[in-house]
């Protein structure tokens, strides 16, 4: 789960990591009335969406004026750029050409920036230990330090057990160049940050740019946090967060009939169990001349019900031009999926080719429920003939 700038900075605050002052506002009014309460004279007006680039974008509207960061220098122009930010659609590198509509804007206070540089923490798979990332190259994108000048990274693995320790804060501060009172700052501020990271099951931190002020302070002046899915329920505070109008209406679907869905840019939809079967379904789609539309994996132990919900949120996309079904039939019974599968398409009036391959528990009992059903299903033999058969079908179709 992703939130915006101005929720991390606020979680983040809680653990002693320094941010400037601001508050959150979703008119012109609250933005000039939050800019009175911080001082001047440099304001910040923040678009919140769940994507970077937000600075570099450009707003639909105005493709060639600002973009979603502005720095102003009076009450005056904090309500007029508010005015002219909330409501339009801003679109950055993250969000694509559709981007995303900027509901909320963050009023900051400016900062007397010396230095900018980088600082992220994530779950490294490799080692299984958190790994601190920083980098003398802030404003940038890491991506990008890493494949231009990937000797101006420093990365440190911590131990779980020992946690992170004042000398694993010292060699990073000193790593990018800190000194004096610069250190205890930086010391402080990745203390709080680990320990934020650690006690909200968090999966990215990311601190960028982090500057040093002029009074030789270490703060975020930007904030980006991700959390671990499957922990959440130990942090309903951290759930309160949650923004849906930032995600992806087909996902919040999914989420609410306990399925695992990403839509892509394909025209075959797929309804898999296991996500290991449905990477595989993917490649061989491919491998066969066409493109995935989506990533679905209806689990395990899945009711008729939720197949019917997976069958309908897959034809839901206008892109789908025709779909194939693979199940492997273990804790997931053959003839359930079939019985989902010939209801789904009759209650959505199935327009598309549909390809199901089926193999496991009970499965001559799922062919027969779908050879009896009067529908144009198309039965495959194994996986590679499956998807050749949807293929073709989409082609043939087109």
């Amino acid at each position: 789960m992703n939130i915006h700038e101005y929720q991390a900075k606020a979680l983040l605050q809680r653990y002693g990591v320094a941010v400037p002052r601001g508050g959150v506002a979703y008119t012109a009014k609250e933005a000039e009335d939050v800019a009175r309460q911080l001082e001047g004279p440099v304001w910040v007006v923040k678009s919140q969406i769940h994507a970077g680039g937000r600075g570099a974008g450009r707003f639909k509207n105005d493709p060639d004026g600002k973009g979603g960061v502005r720095v102003v220098k009076s009450i005056q122009d904090v309500h007029d750029n508010a005015a002219a930010m909330i409501d339009s659609v801003l679109v950055t590198k993250q969000t694509g050409p559709a981007g995303k509509e900027v509901k909320r804007l963050y009023i900051e206070e400016g900062c007397n920036i010396a230095r900018e540089l980088y600082l992220g923490m994530l779950v490294n798979r490799e080692t299984s230990r958190i790994v601190v990332m920083a980098s003398t190259e802030g404003g940038m994108e890491i991506e990008e330090v890493a494949a231009k000048t990937p000797e101006k990274i420093i990365k440190l693995d911590i131990d779980p057990l020992t946690g992170l320790r004042g000398y694993h804060a010292r060699a990073i501060a000193f790593g990018l160049g800190l000194t004096g009172k610069q250190v205890s700052s930086a010391v402080k501020f990745l203390t709080g940050m680990y320990k934020a990271f650690m006690d909200l099951d968090a999966s990215i931190v990311e601190i960028n740019p982090l500057v040093v002020t002029g009074e030789g302070q270490v703060m975020a002046l930007d904030a980006k946090m991700n959390f671990d899915g499957n922990a959440l329920f130990r942090h309903p505070d951290v759930m309160d967060l949650r923004d849906e109008s930032e995600e992806d209406p087909h996902e919040l679907e999914a989420a609410k009939n306990e399925l695992n869905y990403i839509k892509l840019d394909g025209k075959i939809g797929c309804m898999v169990n296991g996500a290991g079967l449905a990477m595989a379904t993917m490649d061989i789609i491919k491998l066969y001349g066409s493109e995935p539309a989506n990533f679905l994996d209806v689990g395990g132990g899945a009711t008729k019900e939720r197949v019917t919900a997976a069958f309908k949120l897959i034809l839901s996309d206008p892109n789908v031009e025709g779909i194939l079904v693979n199940i492997f039939g273990g804790i997931m019974r053959c003839d359930v999926i079939a019985e989902g599968v010939v209801a789904a398409a009759r209650e959505v009036h199935l327009h598309v080719p549909l390809v199901v391959r089926l193999e496991g528990t009970n499965v001559e009992l799922g062919k027969k429920i779908m050879a009896e059903s009067g529908l144009p299903i198309v039965s495959g033999d194994n996986l590679a003939d499956a998807a050749e058969k949807i293929v073709k079908a989409v082609k043939d179709a087109a």
